[in-house]
């Protein structure tokens, strides 16, 4: 009789609901950080690929790249903030793969057989994920700064710009929740979130200045949502004039980019999963 209480009044007061949504996902947060930790090779793994990227694009191509770089422009400062982004990005890509691993292995239907937020599942994977790209992101400040990078415009806003790579990678995960629930099983979300993302980075301002890029495409990559967010962490760890438009246009078109991402793809993703059979 008290549970029956308790549940009516959950459903009918917006406040309890939005409380029980949270700790729902807080909990589903817990599990999947669990999860993480409980593998260590997933986090060997997940942590050696962008240390690659950034030793390899600082190392290789430096030299060829350096010319097109602004004035007094060292290649590691400008990489360092694209590769914060480019890790992200495709840090987020585990969000399809996880729910994808979740359904095959019957995880999800448990979970949709239990008491709790519709939204809780999803939340809590995107949520898990962030904390992952927060701690890959930490590494790559960590790596960067043994090969000469160096936050220049203070600690405030080197914050800024781990703040925006995380929003941005929070939002982007969004849309891969979505995408595994609707392509459903493992090496098809996982091919998909590559197609999706693999182009989007590399036809963006991550590895090099988008000013080197054919006339078609610097059309493109002056309105990604993937320029956006690393002109906004660069201006914010190495200085406004690293990057071709003011540092308030980037920092905004990163808000706005995000706010898109998540006004579309959060309704879309929790509505796929209601449906889920």
């Amino acid at each position: 009789m008290t549970a029956a209480t308790d549940t009516t009044r959950i459903r009918s007061d917006p406040y309890e609901q939005l409380r029980w949504a949270l700790h729902d996902s807080l909990v589903v947060a817990a599990r999947n950080l669990r999860h993480f930790v409980r593998q260590p090779r997933l986090v060997v793994f997940s942590t050696i690929q962008p240390v690659m990227f950034v030793l390899l694009f600082a190392y290789v191509f430096g030299g060829a790249i350096s010319g097109a770089l602004p004035a007094g422009v060292s290649y590691v400062d400008f990489l360092l903030p694209g590769i914060f982004v480019q890790s992200a990005a495709f840090r987020s890509t585990q969000t399809s793969v996880g729910l994808a691993e979740d359904l095959e292995r019957g995880v999800i239907d448990r979970f949709r057989s239990m008491p709790m937020a519709r939204s809780a599942v999803l939340a809590g994977r995107t949520l898990a994920d962030l904390v992952r790209s927060l701690f890959v992101i930490v590494l790559m400040v960590v790596v960067g700064y043994a090969i000469g990078f160096r936050f220049q415009v203070g600690v405030a806003a080197a914050l800024g710009a781990v703040g925006v790579v995380a929003l941005f990678g929070f939002a982007v995960s969004w849309i891969f929740a979505w995408l595994a629930l609707v392509v459903r099983g493992v090496e098809a979300a996982q091919s998909a979130s590559f197609v999706a993302i693999f182009p989007l980075v590399f036809a963006s301002s991550v590895f090099v200045p988008i000013t080197t890029f054919p006339a078609w495409l610097q059309v493109v990559a002056n309105v990604s949502p993937v320029t956006f967010a690393a002109d906004a962490a660069r201006a914010l760890s190495i200085g406004e004039s690293s990057i071709t438009r003011p540092v308030t246009t980037a920092l905004l078109g990163t808000v706005a980019w995000a706010a898109v991402f998540l006004a579309v793809f959060v309704p879309l993703a929790v509505r796929r999963y209601r449906r889920l059979t």
